[in-house]
Formats: structure tokens, C-alpha cells, sequence
């Protein structure tokens, strides 16, 4: 017995190609109305980016980082005063869609191997924007990962953290990778 929402494949051979039957398109159509009724998963939003935590370890960083001034030639130590004077319209515009990114300077700075590398500089608000919406999304994103994922976690500073031991970076052999897996298969606690 079929269920409500189960959908039927039409697997004749007038359902082939690209231009299909009314009859082939109908189960298309009712797994379209099933999954519109389904509810959207709610993520990271613009009001957690402008969050005011956010946006002061979002600065933070961005002043840690320094860097050169974009097209707009403001400097990272001009960026706290621009904010205390502009912040309550570029919050607006954030919150309402209609922020526009200035352009990115472009350098070229010189390759070891001889040549010129480009390079685009953003502005130092957009840098800060960058980040504050960076740091949400990374919050959203770590949530995901299992403990034992191998460094991609936030402040994951040794690789393999296997059923909560960690090993200490170490050069990146073949034997001591091929050691290393086994160990980990087999639950033992030293690496060769």
C-alpha cells in the first residue's frame, strides 16, 4: 500500500528526454507541493551578524589583522570613529538588504617564482562586515562537525582527536599516516 506522499516513477518509455508527457510531469508536480510544505530550516540571520557582541569581536580581529586601507583609503584606526558616526544607517541597510560592498583595491604584489600576483584589498568595513558574518556562520557551521573530525573544528590545534586523545602534529609521512590509521581502527594508543 502506497503512502500519502509517495510519488510514482513513470518509467515508460514515453517518459524519456527532456520534453515529457502531462502524465510524467504530474508526480513531479505533486513532490513539488510536498516538499513546498515542508517548513524552511531557520539558520543564521542578518540580526545575529549586527548583534553587538558580534560586531565587537568582529572588530577586534579585523584591528588584530590590520591591513592596508581599501578604495576608500580609511585605515583600520579610522574604522572605530566611522562606526561611532555611521553605524545606525549601515545597521539599517544590513538588516534591509540594500548594503552595497564598495570595490576592491587591486594590487599586484611579487611572486618568489618571479612575476606579479594580483591581489584585492576590501575596504576595512567591508573587511568588518566580512568578518562579523563569518563568525556566525562559523558558530552554525561547528555545531555540525563530530568531535572526532580531524582539524576542521574552531581552535583545533592537533590533528586526529580520536575518541578524545589528541595527537600532536607531527610531519606528515607516509608511514606515520598509514601507523596512525591503524591505530585508530584498532583503539591503541601509540603511533609509530
Amino acid at each position: 500500500m502506497r503512502q500519502k506522499n509517495q510519488v510514482e516513477l513513470n518509467l515508460s518509455p514515453g517518459a524519456e528526454g527532456e520534453a515529457r508527457s502531462a502524465g510524467a510531469r504530474e508526480p513531479e508536480a505533486r513532490a513539488a507541493e510536498v516538499c513546498l510544505e515542508r517548513p524552511a530550516v531557520a539558520g543564521p540571520s542578518m540580526e545575529d551578524v549586527v548583534e553587538s557582541e558580534n560586531l565587537k569581536a568582529a572588530l577586534a580581529q579585523v584591528k588584530r589583522n590590520k591591513g592596508a586601507a581599501g578604495v576608500d583609503g580609511m585605515t583600520v584606526g579610522e574604522l572605530s570613529a566611522h562606526l561611532k558616526e555611521h553605524w545606525p544607517a549601515i545597521r539599517a541597510q544590513l538588516l534591509d538588504g540594500t548594503y552595497k560592498p564598495q570595490p576592491v583595491r587591486r594590487v599586484e604584489i611579487p611572486k618568489a617564482s618571479g612575476g606579479l600576483r594580483p591581489l584585492g584589498i576590501p575596504t576595512v568595513l567591508d573587511r568588518l562586515i566580512q568578518q562579523a558574518v563569518m563568525q556566525v556562520l562559523q558558530a552554525d557551521w561547528d555545531r555540525t562537525f563530530a568531535e572526532t573530525s580531524l582539524a576542521f573544528g574552531r581552535g583545533a590545534r592537533h590533528i586526529g582527536r580520536w575518541n578524545g586523545r589528541r595527537r600532536t602534529l607531527r610531519p606528515a609521512t607516509a608511514s606515520w599516516w598509514t601507523s596512525t590509521w591503524r591505530s585508530s581502527l584498532t583503539g591503541s594508543t601509540t603511533t609509530s
